[in-house]
This record gives C-alpha cells, sequence and structure tokens, in this order.
C-alpha cells in the first residue's frame, strides 16, 4: 500500500513551544486580515499558542471569540492572525515560510494584492520564479512566520528554474571510504549548507534531448513526523558510514516488503557528494530509499528521496525525479527515460 506523501522543499524546522508538525502553513483571508489556521493537539493551551506564533494568548482567545477560562479543545481550529508582530514580508525574512495556493486564473500580481502587496520581486525570490506564470493549486510563498512561531512546513514547488544540461554517459567511480557524507542530518533551523561540488568530468558533457526544469534543494532535516500522517513512523537513519543500499535493505527487510512501480523518470542538477544519489518523489515519505533500475541495461542505483515532484507542466507523467549523478550512474543522458522503482510497501 502506497503511503501518502504530504508535499516540502526547503527545510523542516523544529517548532519552539510545543506546537505538533502540521501541513504547510497556508495563509487564509485577504488584506489585511491575513491569518493561518491551527488545529489544537493534545495538551496544548493559549499559553503554547501564543509562545508558538509569537502572540499575546488573550489576543488568540480574542479573536476566536473563546473564553480565555474555557480554554481549547482537541481538534479545534483556531484563527492566527498575521500582524507585524508574527509575520514578515521583507526580502530578506527568515522562519518558517507561509504559502498561498494559487487558484485558476491566478496572475503574480493579483496574489501580491491580496496578501498585503507583498513586492513582486521578493515573491520570485522566495520561489526562484525566473517568470510570472502560475500554476494551478501549486504553492507559492508569500512571507514568514517570524523565528520560534508556527508549525513546520515543506517546502512549495518552484514555478521555474534555470535550464540545465543532462551529464554525459560515462561511469561513476565510488568516493573513498574515508570521506563520506555525513548521514545524520544538522539540527532544526540551521542555515542551508552547501553540499560539496562533485568533481568535474575530463570530457565535455552531451547536450540534451530537451531542458530539465530545476535545481535540487538541500536534503531536508528530520524532524519526528514532520511529513509522515500515516499509521508507519518516519524514516531513520542509519549509522555513519551506512549506504543507501544498506537503508533500503532495512526498510523493506531485505526486498521482502515492496511496492513497484514502472514509467517515465526525469532529473535535476545536484551537487551533492559523489555517490550519493537523490530523488523527488510524490508518494514516498521523504527519507525513503527507492531502488531504481534501468531496465534497458539492467543497471540500478539507491536514491533518498528528498521531497514530492513540483507540479509545473515540464514533470507531467514522471514517477521519479533523480539527481545527474544518479542519471549518469544508471547509464543513460536522456532527459526522460524508462524506469522501474522499488520501495517501501
Amino acid at each position: 500500500m502506497v503511503k501518502t506523501f504530504m508535499t516540502i522543499a526547503g527545510l523542516v524546522l523544529c517548532v519552539a513551544g510545543g506546537v505538533q508538525a502540521q501541513d504547510r502553513l497556508q495563509v487564509q483571508g485577504t488584506s489585511p486580515d491575513l491569518y493561518v489556521l491551527h488545529t489544537v493537539k493534545k495538551g496544548e493551551t493559549f499559553y503554547s499558542l501564543g509562545r508558538s506564533y509569537s502572540l499575546s494568548p488573550k489576543q488568540i482567545a480574542t479573536e476566536n471569540n473563546i473564553s480565555f477560562e474555557q480554554g481549547l479543545q482537541l481538534g479545534q481550529q483556531v484563527k492566527i492572525p498575521l500582524n507585524n508582530t508574527n509575520f514578515s514580508q521583507k526580502s530578506d525574512a527568515s522562519g518558517t515560510p507561509v504559502y498561498h495556493k494559487v487558484e485558476e486564473k491566478e496572475t503574480l500580481y493579483r496574489l501580491s494584492v491580496n496578501n498585503n502587496k507583498v513586492p513582486l520581486d521578493n515573491i520570485r525570490h522566495w520561489n526562484k520564479m525566473t517568470g510570472d506564470g502560475l500554476q494551478k493549486d501549486s504553492y507559492v510563498i508569500v512571507g514568514w512566520l517570524k523565528s520560534g512561531g508556527g508549525a513546520p512546513a515543506p517546502s512549495a514547488p518552484v514555478a521555474s528554474a534555470p535550464a540545465t544540461t543532462p551529464p554525459a554517459n560515462h561511469p561513476v567511480t565510488t568516493p573513498p571510504a574515508s570521506t563520506p557524507a555525513p548521514s545524520n542530518p544538522a539540527p532544526s533551523n540551521p542555515a542551508p549548507t552547501t553540499p560539496v561540488a562533485t568533481p568535474p568530468a575530463s570530457t565535455t558533457p552531451a547536450p540534451p534531448v530537451t531542458k530539465p526544469d530545476q535545481q535540487a534543494p538541500p536534503e531536508p532535516v528530520k524532524t519526528p513526523d514532520s511529513n509522515n500522517t500515516g499509521s508507519k513512523p518516519p524514516v531513520t537513519s542509519a549509522p555513519a558510514g551506512s549506504s543507501f543500499e544498506v537503508l533500503y535493505n532495512q526498510q523493506t527487510g531485505n526486498g521482502k516488503n515492496v511496492t513497484s512501480e514502472k514509467g517515465p523518470g526525469g532529473w535535476f542538477k545536484s551537487n551533492a557528494s559523489p555517490g550519493k544519489y537523490y530523488a523527488l518523489h510524490n508518494t514516498a515519505p521523504r527519507g525513503t530509499i527507492i531502488k531504481v533500475t534501468n531496465p534497458l541495461n539492467g543497471r540500478s542505483i539507491y536514491a533518498k528521496v528528498l521531497e514530492a515532484i513540483p507540479q509545473i507542466k515540464q514533470n507531467e507523467g514522471l514517477i521519479i525525479k533523480l539527481s545527474d549523478s544518479a542519471l549518469e550512474a544508471l547509464g543513460t543522458n536522456e532527459a526522460k527515460f524508462y524506469c522501474q522503482l522499488n520501495y517501501e510497501d
């Protein structure tokens, strides 16, 4: 049974104040009355929500017409206003991203007007957009809940990204054992670190048939149940030095509990360490190891899922997107290629 994956691209943030992991923070309302909705978890109070969202507990109670003495009920939806105290739309803002879900025929200008007239350049910068086109039902960052507030959220699909060129078809060498990429994630809320760049090949890369669409996101930081809402716990890291193949065998019981999938794949540019392969997939949770096989030559690699495939036109019909080094290891330089996937059931 394929598990439901709730979409991220970016980093997952740990929340001070005890707010449990929820879906992405989605802005509600229109200027000047912008807010997000919080579903009350076990043990949460006006005080804990106040700490998490950088608001006065009584302000939250008043905003929701709830008696402060009455308290909160499990499962209750609470309106959290976004104002100058806890919400920033400056170009250098940081914290937890707040998203707007794009409606049909919505323009970038209309999106800006409805969200406090946030500057268009800020929206383009936060979402790595190279144009002004918007895809219906995609998510666009429109501001940031200041540090210390809100629920962690996966990063939004970007509308477009600079075109890159597929790698040439040549073997991949395994890096020395003394310099493996760290397997343990960094602590929550750090600035993203730049992965070790892959040494350039000695030959000129072959030109692509078509152009890919997106840059690789940094590998996300793991937090408990940040994106898994099903019955299974989130995937955990193996000890330092363990390979993705070892993790795959642990997750699937040495290949006994697997889901199979066949279809077209694509690729994205990555600066990951040599020998480390990464993937975008729509249903496998972040951290899942997927075995990818090229049926044309029998080659297989093991790739770690970073996030979902962005919902843009270039990705329609794809069942997976692989980092460029993974594409190279499979022995193909096609922008789209047929493959078979196996991963945890």
